[in-house]
């Protein structure tokens, strides 16, 4: 016995969900406790299984088709008609206008069952959600912006790590991002493991959320973003000089810690406690303003000015 197992993975550019490859690695796990050896079809772009249309079909003894829609179309038609010797086994399937090729079915949905989709038997595998909050060319600072070689090694970052990177606009004039105000984008941030930003304000708000962020000040000579990172106490930080993919690697990780996080509240409880003095200075500074206006108004009135 070897079967080969199959889904809408086995065929390039048809949809393939993230249920469709959860099912399918339960199902290996699944033929392996059976003890039943297998190979896995992949069509583009996925990687490490055979090709349906070049192996030897009679190398197969079953076939198992896992997760979606199963009908009589191509090119479910075409992979049935060259591996028609096989038995065929049906896992998570929804199936599409009564017929039934399998000689055993375990169907999610048809017209005489409904079953919960086997996706919900996945383990959930955690990985890092990460803000990605990017700056544009600043004009300030005009030649000395390096934004683009930043921006570049924020994406080969995302491209070797296995991550859920989200994408998170600050603008509120214009969007990218679909936020609307500025609680959204706060809301947002706040709800990441970590930030990689570009942005003194994607700094600012994961600070102030307790956000650890991966900083990179793109300015050669260093900007705002370097004073303001100063000013919070915040050491995660990198600029021109001193940004690689290695060190990039490594301020990720860092970032990763709960040493990170605790490093970052605490640096949002000590801006904060500065700011409260800013603000009564503040009102203070306006009072006392207005105050002078108001008895520089009086004296004017008496002097029938």
């Amino acid at each position: 016995m070897r079967v080969l197992l199959a889904g809408w993975f086995s065929f390039e550019g048809m949809g393939a969900t993230a249920g469709d490859l959860m099912v399918r690695d339960l199902a290996c796990e699944w033929l392996s406790r059976a003890g039943c050896p297998y190979d896995v079809a992949l069509g583009v772009p996925f990687d490490g299984g055979v090709d349906w249309r070049s192996i030897n079909p009679d190398a197969y003894t079953h076939i198992c088709f896992v997760c979606g829609p199963f009908g009589n179309v191509r090119p479910l038609t075409d992979f049935l008609s060259r591996f028609e010797h096989c038995h065929l086994i049906g896992l998570d399937l929804s199936m599409v206008d009564g017929w039934n090729p399998f000689d055993v079915l375990f169907e999610r949905d048809s017209s005489t069952l409904c079953c919960p989709d086997v996706a919900m038997l996945a383990p959930v595998k955690q990985v890092p959600v990460v803000g990605v909050i990017l700056c544009d060319h600043v004009s300030e600072y005009g030649d000395r912006s390096q934004h683009d070689a930043a921006h570049d090694a924020i994406q080969r970052l995302i491209q070797r790590r296995e991550l859920a990177a989200v994408r998170i606009d600050t603008r509120l004039d214009r969007n990218s991002t679909g936020l609307r105000t500025a609680a959204e984008i706060e809301n947002m941030i706040s709800r990441m493991d970590i930030v990689v930003t570009t942005r003194l304000h994607g700094t600012v708000l994961a600070i102030k959320s307790g956000v650890p962020p991966v900083v990179i000040d793109p300015i050669v000579g260093l900007g705002k973003i370097s004073a303001q990172v100063r000013a919070l106490g915040w050491r995660v930080a990198l600029d021109t000089t001193t940004l690689n993919d290695r060190s990039l690697e490594t301020a990720f990780d860092y970032c990763l810690t709960p040493q990170a996080r605790t490093e970052a509240v605490a640096c949002r409880n000590r801006a904060i406690g500065q700011l409260n003095r800013v603000q009564e200075n503040f009102i203070l500074e306006l009072t006392r303003l207005r105050e002078a206006t108001s008895t520089k108004a009086k004296s004017a009135a008496a002097a029938g000015l």
